[in-house]
């Protein structure tokens, strides 16, 4: 305690010892605000895949997936509305024909 109390150009640790306390509680508060923002409202993180954001969520492309895997619709009618797809969003189905 003497140190503290004793003029800080006696060897004491000196004024910026009062600094290492706000670091620490800024790098808490960051990591706390990180963790909020990310894996605890349920994304996942940075690392987590962004297709799709929630279930209900249902793009065009996966619609047809489905109902091509269900058999409500046939292969020639996949191709034909999964090319129109391909125009209006840039072929994000991943392979081509």
């Amino acid at each position: 305690m003497n140190v503290l109390a004793g003029p800080w150009h006696d060897g004491g640790p000196g004024p910026w010892i009062l600094f290492f306390p706000l670091v620490w509680a800024a790098v808490v508060i960051g990591v706390v605000t990180v963790l909020r923002r990310t894996v605890w409202r349920g994304r996942g993180g940075p690392w987590a895949r962004r297709f799709p954001a929630r279930p209900d969520e249902q793009s065009p492309l996966t619609v047809l997936g489905r109902r091509f895997a269900a058999g409500e619709i046939d292969e020639d009618e996949y191709w034909r509305r999964l090319s129109v797809l391909d125009e209006q969003f840039g072929g994000q189905h991943g392979g081509t024909r």
